[in-house]
């Protein structure tokens, strides 16, 4: 693969698009970052669990606030990676504008969860292979069957950007090839999945096999419908899983759930003795100037955050070649070596042992299964029976764009799967209390 067939402006749903027909007040990739912000899926993450209930009185990350952090981290790596790559590649007008591809990916890379946190999915997955949607797998393709099954919203991500829904223009946010791309971590079919992660329903293989096609990404040898990834796509899994294990620290701290020398310890385990001496005498000498406990862990936070970034560009730059090849295996985070690995090693270990394991995150996950079940019953058996009394009744809730005449199984079950998933935390559990009569307005 090569940089000047991965970054392209062309844009799904608007290929005839000539980008000299408008002004250019901001770049291509900088319109694509200004859709991403100003559209209503990226708001409503304000009010979507990341991993800990939304508290009232405790401000802690929600999958908005997770997405912004995201997008700062990888636009330092992008703008760290085509640091190094605009000396290669003076003709390439498009390599300084890396960063802001890699932060606009940033920004979309979670538009696809739904409510609940990561319990989201498996509720979705577990309607299917559990509950009310079994009775569908006899009316459906293996592929789209998995798509169910295997829900992922990586690959859900990838549709809200790119699915035309009722009323919308084609290309859904109209982004740019390399945009899309960047956003793939799994770029391949439910069907191809060793893992329940993929990249793309079956209603949108098409479209990722184009934009694949016009940035010449590698197809895997073993099977030309499953390719390798789009180089970008390792920065923006980077910024993610920086901010992931680091910020979720510092939301447990907040919490009382890890006391505040077990975070500040967690945090100095990146910093080497030897090699990072005089980092950890300025952090001595800063943290000896500053009392408040809370502003403390975040300066140690913000530290540990830079030494990733600049570890992450550093392995990224010693693979770039395999990368474009298509043969580098795993992620950045996963390639770090001697203290940095230890140290976010047993970040993990606690992070699973005490953090998501706390019963504040297993009550949401429980309420999140609870929840989104009962809600894909009612609403798919109402697609499903449209003739029912009471279907047209729920029906009647759906919003025109999630609406379908389609006769298809896949498309109508997929449209409720569209609502549902696109729901807040707020909201669904609003309908749900309302759907099984708890709370009605004028009622006691």
């Amino acid at each position: 693969m090569n940089w000047n067939k991965l970054l392209s402006t062309k844009r799904l749903g608007m290929e005839s698009w000539s980008s000299s027909k408008k002004s250019e007040d901001r770049t291509q990739f900088q319109r694509d970052y200004d859709r991403i912000i100003f559209s209503s899926p990226f708001r409503r993450m304000q009010n979507k669990t990341q991993v800990f209930p939304l508290p009232e009185h405790i401000f802690v990350h929600n999958r908005l606030t997770h997405s912004l952090e995201v997008a700062s981290v990888g636009r330092s790596l992008g703008n760290l990676l085509s640091e190094k790559l605009i000396p290669e590649n003076p003709e390439n007008k498009l390599i300084p504008e890396i960063g802001t591809i890699v932060s606009t990916a940033c920004l979309a890379h979670d538009l696809g969860n739904p409510p609940f946190g990561h319990s989201g999915e498996a509720a979705i997955s577990n309607f299917f292979m559990k509950g009310g949607g079994q009775e569908f797998q006899s009316k459906l393709t293996e592929g789209e069957w998995k798509d169910f099954t295997h829900f992922d919203g990586n690959a859900n991500a990838f549709r809200l950007l790119t699915h035309q829904f009722n009323g919308k223009r084609p290309g859904g946010f109209a982004l740019t090839y390399s945009t899309l791309a960047s956003i793939v971590k799994y770029p391949f079919e439910s069907v191809l999945a060793s893992k329940p992660k993929f990249g793309f329903f079956q209603s949108e293989k098409n479209d990722y096999q184009k934009i694949a096609e016009e940035l010449e990404i590698i197809s895997q040898p073993d099977n030309l419908e499953s390719f390798v990834r789009h180089p970008l796509v390792y920065l923006v899994e980077a910024a993610d899983d920086i901010c992931y294990q680091i910020m979720d620290l510092e939301d447990a701290f907040k919490l009382g759930i890890l006391s505040f020398n077990e975070t500040k310890n967690l945090y100095l385990g990146f910093y080497d003795n030897k090699n990072d001496k005089k980092s950890l005498v300025s952090i001595e000498n800063t943290l000896a100037r500053v009392s408040d406990k809370n502003e403390q862990i975040s300066y140690l936070r913000a530290g540990v955050i830079g030494k990733l970034i600049y570890e992450s560009t550093r392995i990224f730059e010693e693979n770039r070649e395999n990368i474009l090849e298509g043969i580098f295996t795993g992620s950045l985070i996963a390639s770090l070596q001697n203290k940095q690995a230890d140290a976010m090693n047993l970040v993990k270990e606690i992070s699973f042992s005490q953090v998501y394991a706390h019963r504040s995150v297993v009550e949401i996950e429980i309420a999140g299964y609870k929840i989104i079940g009962t809600l894909l019953d009612e609403f798919v058996g109402a697609i499903m029976n449209p003739k029912d009394l009471y279907s047209k009744k729920i029906f009647s809730l759906l919003p025109e764009q999630y609406k379908t005449e389609s006769d298809s199984v896949y498309i109508k079950i997929q449209s409720i799967v569209d609502f549902v998933s696109g729901m807040t935390d707020v909201f669904a559990l609003d309908l749900y209390r309302k759907i099984n009569g708890i709370s009605l307005p004028g009622v006691v």
